[in-house]
């Protein structure tokens, strides 16, 4: 490895630019600690001028939301040939769109909130009131709202009263021209990392998210202090390998490569609810990945230093 010169892409220009700039800060001096040669690149108009001119042994995207996410960033290091840790660039596209992982999760027989989508226009052109009405005659409540597409919970909000709903949606509609409205599903929240090895997909240790409020929004994820985690999470031993299936499967199921998170929910009767997965998770001093891998007895730098190897071997 120390004959290898890896660039950490982070940065960017989506609304998660500065958590992307800190987890990629993260896994460079982890990587170094581990001998790695590391530079860290900002995914910015320069970024194909460097790949050509200076061009690295493999990339790790470390970018959140935006191009790193949904397979542009992706596509462009395909094209190139640029070896990289991480999901191709179209499964990439299925899993950042919110709905499509869902449908695709839900049709191979997984447990997933109830849901609808909504664009933007629709509330214009038929009115919101009565399509408010209808999304709570259909759904309940409470109810999640979120960006159908994106990451950090941007614009996630609970509506516990119907009387929230409007200004709940704007809030939303402020990150994105279409809305996913899910039932909220009450229990025990979980973020599961996937990695991939040598025998197949792995699950490390569930995290459990408690935060202060009881939303895990983004203020509860980036602010040291607003929200307590156990790891591993405190589930018995039935949910606890219940999450890690499901986690595998979703990673499976849906193409993904190298390292995956899917956030889920175990309800009070047991049930494990997918709510979504995330192609790059954050690796920022309060993100949920390190905590996983250091709850299974890993080291961050080392996991990636492995996955570094098997991009520069596919």
């Amino acid at each position: 490895m120390a004959d290898r010169m890896v660039a950490v892409l982070s940065g960017g220009l989506s609304h998660e630019r500065e958590v992307s700039i800190r987890s990629g800060r993260r896994l460079s001096a982890a990587l170094r600690s581990s001998g790695v040669t590391v530079e860290e690149w900002d995914a910015d108009a320069s970024l194909l001028t460097r790949l050509r001119d200076h061009r690295p042994d493999a990339v790790v995207v470390a970018l959140h939301g935006g191009e790193g996410e949904n397979g542009s960033v992706q596509a462009i290091l395909e094209m190139l040939g640029v070896p990289y840790v991480g999901t191709d660039s179209r499964a990439c596209r299925r899993a950042w769109d919110k709905p499509t992982a869902k449908a695709e999760l839900a049709r191979a027989g997984l447990t997933t909130p109830e849901w609808v989508v909504l664009p933007h226009a629709t509330f214009r052109e038929l009115g919101a009131q009565p399509v408010l009405d209808a999304m709570v005659s259909t759904l309940g409540l409470p109810l999640m709202l979120k960006p159908d597409q994106g990451g950090s919970a941007l614009g996630a909000q609970v509506v516990r009263d119907a009387a929230e709903l409007p200004a709940a949606m704007v809030g939303c509609l402020a990150y994105g021209d279409t809305v996913l409205a899910e039932q909220f599903i009450s229990g025990v929240e979980v973020a599961v990392t996937v990695v991939d090895g040598p025998d197949g997909p792995t699950a490390l240790p569930a995290v459990e998210i408690v935060p202060e409020t009881g939303v895990y929004d983004y203020t509860a994820r980036y602010t040291a202090g607003l929200t307590d985690f156990h790891a591993p999470a405190r589930l018995d031993a039935v949910a606890a390998k219940a999450v890690g299936e499901l986690a595998v499967a979703a990673h499976r199921l849906l193409g993904l490569r190298d390292v995956s998170r899917t956030d889920a929910v175990v309800a009070e009767d047991g049930t494990v609810y997918f709510l979504e997965v995330n192609v790059s998770p954050g690796l920022t001093e309060t993100s949920l990945l390190p905590m996983a891998v250091e709850a299974a007895g890993q080291s961050l730098g080392e996991i990636y230093a492995g996955l570094i190897e098997r991009a520069v071997a596919r």
